[in-house]
């Protein structure tokens, strides 16, 4: 080590982010050094001082502390300083003593980094490489953002999230039925668009009821931790605005509407998008609107985009419908009267469709009143054009096929609010199992008529029960277990419920009856669960976990992972109404209600727990009736009034608005219920066949293009069986510091080990790790455990940190090879493409990093076509930092002269690169131009804006990749040696 004197510049081997280094004083012991820019001093043992001198060489650039810069020509050496010689910036020859450099100087590049000694591990600059390397694979992939969730491949969620999130700031209604996903719909969007950067800060506002399951949802399906904010987290803001207080904020509808001071602090934030569930429930009026409404509409008007999730967007009128659909384009959507015109041609447009699809390829009359279906809603020369050639016999099937094919897809476009409206049904959709009631009557124990009794003829106890329970008058009826424990006092009822309720027998022997299989119970109060749970352990021996909203969700994972477990878990769970919200259990498919909620939309979510795409069974609904109960007649109202048992129908709100009033005096005595029932069954079969008529027929057909879908599909399964994943993940895990046991079952245990960097998610020293799997399938059938794809954040922020940071960006290796005489050496050098531009450009789907690998031998040739980076690595040692230090040392001069000529080498490649990319992008960007261009001339929802945005687009993505250059990304020297004998 040369000696130290004071004013020389040195840098910390360990500690590289104190920046540049003065020693202030030496002696023959130790050496102090100040590190100015970072404010710590340091004091070393001078025989082992892990400090490297800096010494700048020709065609440097360095930094005085007044802040000029100068390209260094020469150096000298001065009472043991170095003092550079060189130019600035205008010409003017200047000598800079090193005791001047700037403080602030970094040496974070790898070509500062290795001619000051610093080098890192060979593994780390050979995982450095890969993640380059397959960094470049997935940014382009067509289903980036798409195939990290854990959700099941389902084309029609598929499709709309790939159509929708690919657009310039979407404006969309998303109004699937009940149970096809609007909210995986709407995860899938906000993630791709965070993923590649079209979106940074998103509110999302929901009813308050459902905070929780998009908390649930988002984390665990989308691994996206959103902020819930509510009045008591704002108040711990103090002044500060609490909506800055992340950058995905989920909140209360209830919360925010009622409160005008936090809308203008959500008001004053920068959305990039807005996504409002059940919007239906926002109230608008030519003649005014709610608050809800006006709240929606004024954050709106300045976020980019926005999200409207609804399963009845036309269920409540026309002019609701319109409400909803003017949030999205106020300037398309100004005339209610203007747009329900436009509504009477959608029923026209759909019998074309079906005509359509039944024309023949022939001439003569056959197919004629087809024919001229089809040619009335054609208005333009291409589209006849089509037809006509799909109406010639002498065109071969083939052509036939496209054209048929291709005026299908341009009456969709062209027609409706398809653009702006994706609706899919489940008939459409198909795939869903049957469902099956059971219904087993049971004579109503003498307790519970007691309390009936006195519900009939004593108001005052109706109101001492309302005071007891906290429960409105209907659910008080229904939920007898409750009544009855309110006469707790009487001491001949002293037992427990579960004791003298033959619900509880009735359950034991159905759960001897189907055997094997699972079953859920739901009941409606946590109490009733944790009583039944109790009951089936003393009675029946039986171990149910409980699921409620009482137990944390660490709590709740658990319960539900021991119900999920095929071999050893449990054969029931019990479940409250709130504590299932956002869980499914399609794994399962025996549902038992042991009591039934007043309202239809929450019978069909217990329902819907089951009731799931990918359900493989007939669902099999079990309730126990009470003979003449309240229960009885809400079954029966359920059951014949609206077939709520055989499928969701999305109308149930509506039916329970105009009937709930008198369905809970009719509960109670049976008086105008049959009447009740039969005025259900009319307003029900007459709003399916609104449903069914021309307009939802439209929307379903163009809600899922099959074929795109299917792409998206194949795209998510080709990452999903990257065999390359498991061996990144591997390599990347050891070097962060991440222990990872087999558990057996495709399920792994990442641990954070005592050497493990920080701030990696999920994991934190001396906590417990997470378990995660591979399959999609596996983590699908298990809450508790996460997707491990190339989206995880864990693998995001790995490979973020070796892309942006310095971690393995140089390195030194030994070469032990027969053929090559020992002593010399090669420079491998990694170059990286970068395109000036914002990252709401997503340029990375054209022009991700790329790298330019150059392998040159210390005379300058150029073997990086005969030596591949894998049959290079494998053949290479590591060797000790001391010894690699020395060694670049005295290469200096050489290693120097093979960076230059690198650069001239990679130099040539980039034409390429950026010829490739500007076509990929004018391909892909010049099509969609055109056709939303030809789209705009039929179809008032293409938005003018949006197709201004995608042409500035398409300029700034040009002139970014024109812009495109290139910069040493990592740097590793290898030096042979002698081969043993």
């Amino acid at each position: 080590m040369s000696e130290f004197s004071p004013g020389q510049r040195w840098i910390s081997d360990g500690e590289a982010e104190l920046g540049l280094g003065t020693v202030l004083n030496c002696d023959i012991r130790s050496v102090t050094v100040l590190f100015s820019a970072s404010q710590e001093t340091r004091t070393y043992s001078v025989r082992q001082a892990p400090l490297t001198r800096v010494a700048f060489g020709s065609g440097d650039r360095i930094q005085s502390a007044e802040g000029w810069q100068m390209i260094v020509d020469d150096s000298k050496e001065v009472d043991g300083l170095i003092v550079y010689i060189g130019e600035d910036d205008s010409g003017n020859l200047h000598e800079l003593p090193e005791a001047q450099l700037a403080d602030t100087m970094q040496f974070d590049q790898a070509r500062d980094r290795l001619l000051t000694g610093q080098v890192d591990r060979n593994d780390w600059f050979d995982l450095r490489f890969r993640t380059l390397h397959h960094h470049h694979r997935i940014e382009q992939n067509p289903a980036l953002g798409l195939a990290g969730p854990k959700i099941d491949l389902i084309p029609h969620q598929l499709y709309i999230a790939d159509e929708v999130a690919n657009r310039h700031a979407p404006r969309v209604l998303l109004a699937d039925e009940v149970g096809l996903g609007k909210t995986i719909e709407a995860g899938l969007i906000l993630h791709r668009l965070l993923l590649t950067g079209r979106a940074e800060r998103a509110l999302i506002l929901v009813p308050d009821s459902l905070t929780h399951q998009w908390l649930v949802e988002l984390l665990r399906r989308f691994a996206l931790e959103v902020t819930l904010l509510d009045e008591h987290q704002s108040q711990a803001q103090a002044e500060a605005n609490p909506f800055e207080s992340g950058q995905l904020i989920l909140a209360s509808q209830q919360w925010l509407f009622a409160n005008p001071q936090r809308q203008a602090q959500a008001n004053a934030c920068d959305w990039d998008l807005l996504i409002v569930d059940e919007a239906h429930h926002l109230d608008w009026s030519p003649q005014g609107s709610g608050p809800g409404y006006a709240c929606v509409e004024r954050l709106a008007a300045f976020t980019p985009g926005l999200l409207l999730l609804t399963a009845t967007p036309e269920q409540m009128g026309v002019e609701s419908h319109f409400a909803r659909l003017r949030l999205l384009d106020p300037d398309r959507y100004q005339s209610l009267e203007r747009f329900k015109a436009e509504e009477q041609g959608y029923v026209q447009v759909a019998e074309a469709i079906d005509a359509l699809d039944r024309l023949p390829p022939e001439k003569g009359n056959s197919g004629a009143a087809d024919r001229d279906a089809v040619g009335s809603v054609i208005d333009d020369a291409d589209s006849q054009a089509l037809l006509n050639t799909l109406s010639d016999p002498e065109r071969s099937p083939e052509q036939h096929a496209a054209a048929r094919s291709q005026l299908r897809e341009q009456l969709l476009d062209r027609h409706g609010t398809g653009r702006v409206m994706f609706r899919n049904s489940r008939r459409h959709v198909g795939g869903f199992p049957e469902r099956h009631l059971n219904v087993t009557s049971l004579e109503l124990p003498s307790p519970y008529r007691r309390v009936l009794r006195r519900l009939e003829r004593d108001e005052d106890y109706l109101d001492d029960l309302l005071i007891e329970t906290g429960l409105d008058h209907p659910e008080v009826i229904l939920h007898l277990d409750a009544m009855y424990r309110a006469q707790a006092e009487d001491p001949l009822n002293a037992e427990p419920w579960w004791q003298l309720d033959p619900r509880v027998t009735w359950l034991l022997e159905l759960l001897t009856e189907v055997g094997r299989d699972k079953v859920l119970v739901i009941a409606h109060h946590r109490d009733t669960v944790e009583g039944l749970a109790e009951a089936l352990r003393v009675l029946g021996g039986i171990h149910a976990p409980v699921f409620h909203e009482g137990l944390t969700l660490i709590e709740r994972d658990r319960a539900a992972a021991a119900f999920a477990d095929e071999e050893e878990g449990s054969q029931v769970m019990v479940c409250s109404e709130i504590g299932s919200e956002g869980r499914n259990f399609q794994f399962c498919r025996h549902l038992v209600m042991f009591d039934l909620p007043l309202h239809p939309d929450q019978l069909e979510q217990r329902i819907g727990r089951l009731d799931r795409i990918g359900q493989r069974h007939a669902i099999e609904l079990h309730v126990a009736s009470f003979a003449d109960s309240p229960l009885a007649r809400l079954l029966r109202w359920y059951d014949e009034g609206m077939d709520a048992f055989s499928a969701p129908h999305g109308i149930g709100s509506e039916l329970y608005d105009a009937f709930g009033d008198a369905l809970a005096d009719a509960l109670l005595d049976g008086d105008g219920l049959d009447e009740i029932i039969s005025e259900t069954r009319s307003l029900f079969q007459a709003r399916l066949t609104e449903r069914d008529a021309g307009r939802n027929r439209l929307l379903e057909l163009n809600a899922c293009r099959h074929e795109r879908a299917d792409r998206v599909i194949e795209a998510i399964r080709e990452l999903d069986t990257d065999s390359a994943l498991p061996r990144y993940l591997d390599q990347a895990l050891d070097i962060f510091g991440v222990d990872s046991q087999e558990l057996g079952g495709e399920l792994l245990l990442l641990e954070p080990s005592p050497q493990m960097l920080d701030g990696l998610p999920g994991l934190v020293k001396g906590e417990e790790g997470f378990s995660a799997t591979f399959s999609r399938s596996r983590a699908l059938a298990r809450d508790d455990v996460q997707r491990l794809s190339w989206e995880h954040p864990l693998l995001r922020e790995m490979m973020g940190r070796i892309l942006s940071g310095t971690m393995g960006n140089t390195a030194l290796a030994l070469l032990k090879h027969p053929s090559i005489p020992p002593g010399r050496i090669m420079a491998e050098l990694i170059f990286r493409t970068h395109a000036p531009a914002p990252q709401r450009l997503h340029v990375n789907r054209f022009l991700p990093p790329t790298a330019v690998r150059v392998l040159l031998d210390e005379s300058g040739a150029n073997l990086s076509d005969k030596v591949s980076f894998t049959g290079l690595s494998k053949n290479l040692q590591k060797v000790k930092k001391a010894v690699a230090r020395d060694l670049i040392k005295s290469r200096h001069d050489q290693l120097r002269e093979l960076l230059t000529q690198g650069e001239t080498e990679a130099e040539r490649e980039l034409p390429s690169i950026v010829e490739a990319a500007q076509h990929r992008m004018r391909e892909s960007l010049d099509a969609e131009l055109v056709r939303l261009h030809a789209l705009a001339q039929h179809n008032p929802a293409v938005r003018e804006d949006e197709l201004q945005a995608l042409r500035d687009e398409r300029a700034a993505l040009d002139a970014a990749i024109e812009g495109t250059r290139l910069r040493l990304d990592a740097v590793r020297v290898i030096v042979t040696v002698e081969q043993e004998r």
